[in-house]
């Protein structure tokens, strides 16, 4: 069944919109005209009509979603209360007494105020008296002005290019409507190469979780916002259009918040830098995050909280807002490589360079489980999808990769079948679960059915250098895969 969507509730979506994403003075004029629409409904002289005529529910729906002075609503609501006495509705009477704001207000106000109501005036007369007062109060938006401006608030949005033209926006989310593959389905062909300088190629990157933005860490310290569909580099206004760029000495690692607002980098000095993608503006730098160069970060599930692992073999979690150092997770006895939140936030999971994953109490720091794998050093672990909340997939510098349980059960594993020159340096999962895809030293990506666990298809993607890392689109059969040889290629089915 669909929902009714009032003209009120957009527009305290919009002006919602508005502020959290911190819209430029130009948009103040729209906000002040959509704050008066807050007293708006769609057609006065039905509201009005409804009032004198008694249909409570379409009253008290619109009622809802305005904000009117005390003393009215008190008054509507006693002869609400009063009609339903009078037809014998003593429950919903009763309901109301209790459950609406107004009426407790002003038991607790004027717990002595008794007023005959039925003796002087008829239910009709005090019906064209309330409406009458509110009349002055209450005023019409039409429905074409609102489409206005919206029209106006997106149109602003693409032409300082935070939002992509191609991209349809879902105004009631408040994001870029996410359009979703129907099924995953292995990449063959090369679209787009994004081409580096020589000696300062990517080493790392990642798409946003709206899809929206590709965003690479390169070897020179430059972090470049790419559009994922047509690799190209995004022209913000606020930087890249004049050569102006977010710069991180020696980025080794980033990571997205959930909303997409945010990206959070690490680099090979220990520090962590916190930035806006939609003003480029740095929110914070935590210069000696770490006394080695960082090699993860990532954010919580709610933002509030970053958590980084490092080449000092420890990973910490630091308070977003604050800065501040919360945990420290010691115990490893070389190189953590990644760490990652569990999905409710309440587990850190580490990989490092000592053959082991562990799992730790996120509030306590204690170790709960060690899994280790002898002589491979753990390159990543990646979380699945919410179909399968306690499977992450390991991935070790061996010519295999697991899938396994956070209580140490090994549900399945993946084979490259080769003694030398297959061990795999990266992988990731596919944006439904479907495929496994892992990187070779032998510079092909192995793409494995995670139903049969046979190999599906076998992509080379380079000819020569050395491969680094691999991306998937959280929504799209997109992959990217970056390395030695200065490009981010896009492959696509």
């Amino acid at each position: 069944m669909a929902t009714r969507v009032d003209n009120n509730d957009v527009v305290r979506l919009f002006l919602q919109f508005c502020k959290e994403n911190s819209l430029h003075e130009t948009f103040q004029t729209l906000q002040r005209e959509c704050q008066v629409s807050l007293n708006a409904v769609d057609n006065l002289e039905n509201f009005i009509a409804d009032i004198k005529s008694g249909r409570w529910d379409a009253v008290l729906h619109q009622l809802s979603q305005l904000e009117q002075p005390t003393n009215l609503l008190q008054d509507l609501y006693e002869q609400i209360v009063l009609e339903m006495v009078q037809l014998e509705e003593r429950d919903t009477a009763r309901d109301l007494l209790c459950q609406t704001q107004v009426l407790r207000a002003m038991k607790t106000a004027q717990p002595n105020d008794s007023r005959d109501l039925n003796e002087h005036s008829s239910n009709e007369k005090r019906r064209a008296e309330i409406a009458r007062a509110l009349s002055y109060h209450v005023s019409s938006f039409p429905p074409s002005r609102l489409k206005c401006l919206i029209g106006e608030a997106l149109l602003w949005y693409s032409q300082h290019h935070l939002l992509l033209f191609e991209t349809k926006f879902d105004f009631l989310r408040g994001r870029p409507a996410i359009i979703q593959d129907s099924e995953d389905t292995c990449p063959t062909r090369l679209v787009h190469s994004i081409d580096f300088a020589k000696y300062c190629h990517p080493l790392c990157c990642r798409f946003s979780p709206d899809g929206q933005f590709l965003v690479s860490g390169s070897a020179d310290g430059y972090i470049y916002v790419w559009n994922p569909t047509k690799g190209e580099l995004v022209q913000f206004e606020y930087l890249q259009a004049d050569i102006e760029f977010m710069t991180h000495d020696g980025v080794q690692c980033l990571d997205f918040s959930k909303n997409s607002q945010m990206l959070a980098t690490g680099s090979k000095d220990g520090s962590v830098k916190a930035w806006s993608m939609y003003t480029g503006h740095c929110f914070w730098i935590i210069p000696r995050a770490h006394s080695q160069g960082v090699k993860s970060v990532s954010f919580s599930r709610t933002g509030a909280y970053v958590l980084t692992a490092s080449l000092d073999g420890t990973a910490r979690i630091h308070d977003f807002l604050t800065v501040k150092l919360l945990k420290e997770f010691r115990g490893h006895t070389s190189f953590v490589n990644d760490a990652r939140f569990s999905k409710d936030d309440s587990l850190v999971i580490t990989a490092s360079s000592d053959s082991t994953v562990k799992v730790w109490d996120a509030c306590s720091t204690k170790c709960l489980r060690t899994f280790k794998w002898d002589g491979a050093t753990v390159n990543s672990i990646h979380l699945f999808p919410s179909t399968l909340d306690d499977h992450i997939l390991v991935c070790n510098k061996t010519s295999s990769v697991y899938i396994m349980t956070l209580q140490g059960q090994v549900v399945k594993s993946f084979s490259s079948d080769k003694r030398e020159g297959g061990d795999f340096v990266a992988a990731c999962v596919s944006c439904k679960g479907d495929y496994i895809y892992c990187l070779g030293e032998d510079r092909k990506l192995y793409c494995f059915s995670y139903q049969s666990g046979e190999l599906e298809h076998l992509l080379p993607v380079q000819e020569v250098e050395d491969v680094i890392g691999i991306a998937h689109h959280p929504h799209r059969n997109l992959v990217a895969t970056f390395g030695q040889d200065c490009f981010i290629k896009l492959w696509k089915p």
